[in-house]
């Protein structure tokens, strides 16, 4: 598998800070692999998908990543006084994409996560999980190579959460893309990862390949597995 992320002894150290929230940090990520980051409040998930997503430059090391890379934050982000079709739109309008071909790429991710119905609705008009599903497709509208996903269900009621961890896993499996997502909850990272990687103290302190079949909270190797990681989270 050609990995289409390396970090090579990344470190990240904000100004003012006296610790390093990334410190010689190595892993790579595979094309079309899922991986998700777990680990304590402020051990650098969140840093790590920054500097993936070219929001934030590493102060040491060196970062091998895709151009295109596209990120859905926590409830979607949404812009309040554009429609769910505005807000899927927009990245495209950027790149001056012909007005028919937008509209129908548009549509096209709107159907893809089950909300094609809502196109012309306001962010206040949807529910929780209608604006996670249309932050998603905003962000696969434009086609990226790497799909990074900042606790995207954090806000969201159980069954919500799990109708979405299901339609996300199609999503992967439709499009083949690379996905890196931030989780606090180990359960969520079993259910959905190829690979688990647990960060402390800005640094990785383990990584956990996960080979269940899906649907995999069903799977008698889900619990092995959860608790195997849980006892190294809690150590």
């Amino acid at each position: 598998m050609n990995n289409v992320i390396e970090f090579s002894e990344v470190g990240k150290r904000y100004a003012g800070e006296k610790n390093a929230a990334v410190r010689r940090m190595s892993f790579g990520v595979g094309e079309g692999e899922f991986v998700c980051l777990v680990g304590p409040s402020g051990g650098g998930k969140t840093t790590v998908l920054k500097l993936i997503a070219g929001l934030e430059e590493p102060t040491n090391g060196i970062i091998k990543k895709p151009a295109n890379v596209a990120m859905s934050f926590q409830a979607g982000a949404l812009f309040p006084w554009l429609t769910a079709f505005e807000n899927v739109a927009l990245g495209l309008r950027e790149k001056s994409m012909p007005e028919e071909e937008l509209a129908r790429t548009v549509d096209r991710q709107l159907d893809m996560l089950g909300i094609f119905q809502y196109r012309g609705k306001y962010p206040a008009d949807l529910s929780g999980g209608q604006r996670q599903r249309v932050g998603i497709a905003r962000a696969l509208a434009v086609d990226p190579a790497v799909l990074l996903l900042d606790e995207p269900f954090s806000a969201l009621d159980p069954k919500t959460t799990a109708e979405l961890h299901d339609d996300l896993i199609q999503v992967w499996q439709r499009t083949k893309k690379t996905i890196v997502m931030v989780s606090h909850l180990i359960e969520e990272a079993v259910s959905l990862a190829d690979r688990v990687i647990l960060i402390r103290e800005g640094t990785i302190d383990s990584i956990y390949k996960i080979e269940l079949p899906y649907p995999r909270r069903e799977n008698i190797g889900f619990h092995h597995d959860v608790m195997h990681i849980r006892k190294e989270f809690f150590k």
